[in-house]
């Protein structure tokens, strides 16, 4: 089998940026032969006129689309998966896949098909006055933080929309967990027959802690954005009297105060996060928006560690509650105490969990997992496409 991946990598090498590289990694270790068209935003300027040019190409990228028409009737791949297309290579190169008769499976790293910034998340709360067409809304707050790029956002999308750049040309739509495919049926009206779920693919340590339960500090590992809900563990904690200890993206949070037991550290590569996995007894995951996939909880999990996280989107599925680890209320503090210190307190229960965390990730999330689900999503749509069967119009 012959696929034809087409991205465009971001300029800080985002969460999508590292999924994509590990879907292309596990098709080629398992000698599926792998063609790549490839886009990278750090090759626009950082000015004004870099931001025109991404605006001008998201709308339509007559560069790219030549050249992707170009590897496409060079390479004739059996499958062309698509993962992020903006602001360099365009929704456009859809249509071409279409004429070529060649079916196409896209990566929904995010919530791009129904929202402008792909987050369904605005102004500290989750946001949905885009759905059914209203992409104006992301003008009228202005979602970006900057009217100039929160219009060329919505246009974008609105673009896409109105020519059915997506709905007409996809076959599979793969999400990356149970709850985004159910928000795609039932919030975006997609045929349930073309969404597919495809967890991302964790890397499984050889082997687990020899004993979650002698870890001594409550982890986060994340960035320090507000939706990440860090103020949230640092008052958990604080209740419980717990330690604190962080793999983030600064030095310093402004939820900490003077005399709490909490310190940072700038995880630099990935064995150093894996080292910080390892010595903590829970990892807390206090999202406070519906994120389409937990990698940092599957990440943890990966090595035998209990998770503690938000019942809120794809988090309630990755974790599983009473498996896994537990769940408590996005945004109280007092639940997410009670459920860290039931962890930090009975370490039978921490082994216990961590026992089955390892177990799910193998099950789910392992890189052998994601292909065989890849594989089958792949020969559906080839035999879908063979037998001429149209996409049907959303």
């Amino acid at each position: 089998m012959r696929a034809l991946h087409a991205h465009n990598v971001h300029r800080g090498l985002g969460g999508s940026d590292t999924t994509t590289a590990a879907t292309i990694g596990v098709l080629r270790e398992r000698g599926v032969e792998v063609d790549e068209f490839v886009r990278h935003s750090r090759d626009l300027p950082a000015n004004l006129g870099g931001k025109l040019t991404a605006f001008v190409r998201g709308m339509y990228s007559s560069e790219a689309v030549r050249e992707f028409e170009r590897v496409l009737a060079e390479r004739r791949p059996d499958i062309v998966h698509v993962h992020e297309l903006y602001p360099l290579i365009s929704p456009w190169i859809l249509p071409a896949c279409a004429r070529a008769k060649v079916p196409v499976v896209m990566t929904c790293n995010d919530f791009r098909l129904s929202c402008p910034i792909a987050t369904h998340y605005s102004h500290r709360e989750m946001c949905y006055r885009c759905l059914g067409g209203r992409e104006y809304w992301c003008v009228l707050r202005n979602c970006r933080g900057s009217v100039p790029e929160s219009i060329a956002y919505a246009a974008r999308g609105a673009s896409a929309r109105r020519f059915g750049l997506f709905d007409h040309n996809v076959d599979t739509f793969l999400t990356i967990s149970d709850f985004q495919r159910d928000f795609f049926t039932a919030r975006l009206g997609i045929e349930p027959a073309r969404v597919a779920v495809n967890y991302c693919a964790i890397v499984v340590p050889p082997q687990p802690v020899d004993d979650p339960g002698a870890g001594t500090y409550v982890g986060f590992a994340g960035r320090f954005a507000y939706e990440k809900g860090v103020d949230v563990m640092v008052e958990a904690c604080r209740m419980a009297g717990l330690p604190m200890r962080f793999a983030g993206d600064a030095p310093q949070h402004p939820a900490i105060r003077p005399g709490d037991d909490a310190s940072f550290v700038m995880t630099k590569s990935p064995a150093e996060l894996a080292k910080f996995y390892r010595e903590a007894r829970v990892i807390v995951v206090p999202s406070t928006w519906t994120e389409a996939f937990g990698i940092v909880p599957a990440e943890a999990m990966s090595h035998g560690i209990p998770v503690v996280a938000s019942r809120l989107g794809a988090l309630d599925g990755t974790v599983v509650d009473g498996k896994t680890g537990l769940l408590a209320t996005a945004g109280d503090a007092a639940d997410f105490a009670e459920k860290i210190s039931r962890i930090w307190n009975d370490r039978d229960l921490a082994r216990r969990l961590g026992r089955g965390a390892r177990e799910h990730v193998v099950a789910n999330f392992s890189r052998q997992a994601h292909f065989d689900r890849l594989m089958a999503i792949y020969a559906r749509a080839i035999e879908r496409n063979a037998a001429g069967a149209s996409i049907p119009a959303n």
